[in-house]
């Protein structure tokens, strides 16, 4: 992206124009990506870290007072938010190959079965509590796999918009299947 075109995009944006984020975020959405990635080494938590940073970003444009620096004040968001994520999160745990011969073994057992099967349930449940928009948000990124921008495409909404109803949709399930949990 030209120099010109940046800064006119991240003023349009400082100034409250949302399909102008939405324009920065699809240009820079993958060098994010590989960013986050290089750091946590994980591709699910790498798009929701991503997708964080983006938000980050968007509430924090405003203090961007030299929009030139976009590009290296939006990586180091990532860099920041990568670190606290891996910092985080719990260590991993090293177990010897044969450990892993009695987990084989289990994998059709049928109580997990039910468990899996009651998981999704809460889940189908939960899904149902939720506005129609947050629900199919949620399920076109999480069950259709669909990229940021063909839901940007499909709900004719910025990609920023859509980042951030995801955002919001996710919390409202996790709030809705707390609810569904006995107390």
């Amino acid at each position: 992206m030209e120099e010109a075109q940046l800064i006119l995009l991240v003023r349009r944006a400082q100034n409250g124009d949302r399909s102008a984020f939405g324009e920065l975020a699809a240009c820079y959405q993958s060098a994010v990506f590989a960013i986050v990635l290089r750091r946590l080494r994980n591709r699910s938590e790498a798009a929701e870290v991503t997708q964080d940073v983006f938000m980050r970003a968007l509430r924090k444009l405003g203090q961007l007072r030299e929009p030139e620096r976009f590009a290296g004040w939006l990586k180091r968001i990532a860099v920041r938010m990568s670190i606290n994520r891996a910092v985080r999160r719990p260590r991993e745990t090293m177990f010897s190959p044969e450990s892993f011969d009695a987990v084989r073994a289990s994998v059709d057992m049928p109580l997990e079965r039910i468990e899996r099967t009651e998981r999704a349930g809460q889940v189908r449940d939960g899904l149902k509590t939720l506005r129609p928009m947050d629900r199919d948000t949620l399920v076109a990124f999480y069950f259709e796999g669909q990229s940021l921008k063909e839901m940007s495409d499909r709900f004719s909404s910025p990609v920023g918009t859509i980042m951030s109803r995801l955002h919001t949709s996710r919390s409202r399930l996790k709030d809705a299947l707390s609810d569904l949990q006995p107390a």
